[in-house]
């Protein structure tokens, strides 16, 4: 089972709500995917009027578990701001917690990352940080008192996948007590399972589904890859090696030569 904070959960896929062709669409792709988690922007349901809370109702419709996040902050002040209205709103201490830096990466400001984190943890908030896979920076929002971090695979929607591979594993191996999710770039259901099969907790995607051509069947196939990713870690995989190993043993094998 996959725990964050105190609550605990069977699918290790986290679904975003944003960029669906329709509402329908987007909660029969949520269905599908089998996640309990979903993600919504304040800045979407704080619309108002027939259009908010048309979508809440959507939401609250699929009996799923709400992340609420701050996405498009760029300030700590306008993140910590958002993130206090967001538990007024949703009823929840649960915040996916951005700050952005860069407007062409939407690269995390990993200062005012861990600056916001100190000050909504102290607040109360069981807070996800969504940063890059930088060692330094998971390790200063833990010491913050974040349980949960969420290193990106590769920027925001760029569907490139796990572009620094050695810097996920070590921030697995170096906070093995942390619930680890990848969050951001994967666009492949192979992308999912290989993150998985690095010993990560869960994947957080919304692009990679939201835009496919048929966003319900590619929630069905992540969800598949996430299942996979995982079954692969607890199997046990196998270490690569740099010369072939015969999978035929050759002890015993019969053989002929010739005789003159």
């Amino acid at each position: 089972m996959l725990k964050f904070y105190d609550k605990t959960f069977a699918s290790r896929l986290l679904i975003g709500s944003a960029l669906y062709p329709s509402p329908a669409i987007m909660q029969d792709a949520i269905r599908a995917s089998g996640a309990e988690i979903v993600t919504v922007s304040l800045r979407r349901e704080a619309a108002g009027g027939k259009t908010g809370d048309a979508f809440w109702k959507l939401i609250n419709e699929l009996n799923v578990t709400v992340l609420p996040n701050t996405a498009g902050c760029r300030s700590v002040r306008e993140a910590v701001t958002t993130a206090k209205l967001a538990r007024e709103l949703f009823g929840t201490s649960w915040i996916k917690l951005e700050v952005i830096g860069d407007n062409d990466t939407l690269q995390p400001d990993v200062v005012g990352l861990v600056e916001a984190a100190t000050i909504l943890v102290k607040d109360g908030f069981e807070v996800f940080p969504y940063c890059t896979e930088d060692l330094t920076v998971a390790t200063r929002l833990v010491d913050a008192g974040c349980k949960v971090v969420m290193p990106w695979a590769a920027p925001i929607g760029s569907a490139k996948g796990i572009i620094n591979r050695d810097a996920l594993k070590l921030l697995r191996d170096r906070l093995p007590d942390i619930t680890l999710v990848v969050d951001a770039g994967l666009g492949a259901p192979s992308h999912a399972a290989e993150a998985l099969e690095l010993g990560y907790d869960a994947v957080l995607l919304n692009t990679a589904i939201a835009k496919a051509a048929d966003p319900i069947a590619m929630a069905r196939a992540f969800k598949l890859g996430v299942e996979s990713g995982r079954t692969a870690y607890e199997a046990g995989l196998m270490d690569a090696r740099d010369f072939a190993s015969p999978s035929t043993p050759v002890v015993g094998t019969p053989f002929w030569h010739a005789v003159s």
